[in-house]
């Protein structure tokens, strides 16, 4: 089987970083009130700015697809060009529309030659999937390179102008718990953002690269309901009800396109689950987590920090805090673009060197997916 090797890495963050005092003039208040939960959250999140893609008044300045696009491009260079890549794979929650498929509208904006192109949806994962797909293609001899990309496009789905129906149908906000929080919980959660990687079956002949040694993605839908959800409504059974199921009444009172997170059972699973996927991995990889130099764990929110650092050591298999490197403090929670952005910027950071170990972890907490990444600079 060919080798896989990271050659490349690009990231788009549009504008300039917005601080936490600044993110209401951007979302609007909902029912012309500041949130009651954006202190809160933002507390426990510990991000202190983050990019969004929109005006102050709510205009969008990019689509996610024009970010993805923009981040592919940054792959470019060196002798390389759009029409060398063989292969585009995307990820991401938050697509332009639900037809064509998003790597259709960001081939589109690339304006290139025709290739073979996949399309991922979902949250988080759905960009290790992307690069699953670029990563085996080349391990089985079909592609010689590859790009898989995660953006998202999130600012203007978290805009207050989304849920202006809904508040007016309900006597006061404070009554009303789901709106008040589960919603607004995640408009203080999320930004905006691209990040895209070039794989190849040859290191770079100058410069590092990361061989990727294995990658290893489960689901755990089979056995937990779901925990983030849009273009539905989740009922007490826990099953969803799908937009296309509702009446047009619904659709207008309870903005059923809103993405939503059941927050009562995310504290409950999101960690555990992804120590026991680690723990399979352990036993079929035989792998030796002393060897690890960087960990690069896609946290939706530092409050998830302190409860890993635990869950792990109670397991027996801890990594000590100084091995671990993660930059949402800085752009935030990019969903399926975080875990690019991170490895774009240890790549860039001129801290490795040849031998190093960057083991990544992406939970999704959609219906609870995992991915893990085992990467040798070389």
């Amino acid at each position: 089987m060919t080798p896989v090797y990271i050659t490349r890495l690009s990231s788009f963050l549009p504008h300039e970083p917005i601080d936490n005092d600044s993110m209401e003039d951007y979302l609007g208040l909902l029912g012309g009130k500041p949130s009651k939960a954006r202190r809160l959250v933002l507390r426990n999140n510990g991000i202190k700015t983050r990019h969004y893609a929109m005006t102050l008044d709510g205009t969008p300045t990019e689509t996610n697809a024009s970010m993805a696009a923009k981040a592919v491009r940054g792959l470019e260079g060196e002798g390389l060009s759009l029409k060398d890549f063989e292969f585009l794979g995307t990820g991401t929650t938050s697509a332009d529309q639900m037809v064509p498929s998003h790597s259709s509208m960001v081939h589109g904006e690339l304006g290139h030659a025709p290739m073979e192109i996949a399309a991922f949806s979902g949250s988080c994962c759905s960009s290790m999937n992307a690069m699953r797909m670029a990563y085996l293609g080349i391990r089985s001899g079909e592609f010689n390179n590859a790009v898989s990309v995660g953006s998202e496009m999130l600012s203007n789905w978290m805009h207050a102008k989304n849920f202006e129906e809904e508040i007016r149908t309900k006597e006061e906000l404070e009554q009303n718990p789901i709106l008040a929080f589960e919603k607004d919980f995640l408009r203080w959660m999320l930004s905006d953002g691209a990040g895209a990687a070039l794989l190849a079956n040859k290191p770079n002949e100058k410069g590092i690269s990361l061989r990727i040694d294995w990658m290893e993605l489960r689901s755990y839908a089979n056995q937990l309901d779901t925990c983030m959800f849009a273009g539905s409504d989740k009922n007490e059974d826990g099953s969803l009800t799908g937009w296309r199921q509702m009446t047009s009444s619904e659709l207008k009172t309870n903005s059923p396109f809103s993405l939503k997170q059941d927050v009562r059972i995310l504290g409950d699973n999101i960690v555990p689950r992804g120590i026991d996927h680690l723990e399979d991995i352990i036993a079929k990889r035989n792998v030796d987590l002393t060897k690890i130099d960087y960990f690069l764990p896609h946290l939706s929110s530092n409050f998830f920090r302190q409860k890993i650092i635990t869950g792990l050591e109670e397991r027996g298999i801890p990594i000590p805090a100084e091995k671990w490197f993660t930059n949402l403090e800085k752009v935030g929670n990019v969903g399926a673009a975080s875990p690019y952005l991170m490895l774009d910027e240890l790549f860039h950071s001129g801290k490795l060197k040849a031998g190093d170990v960057v083991f990544m972890m992406i939970p999704e907490s959609a219906r609870f997916s995992y991915a893990y990444l085992w990467l040798t600079v070389c």
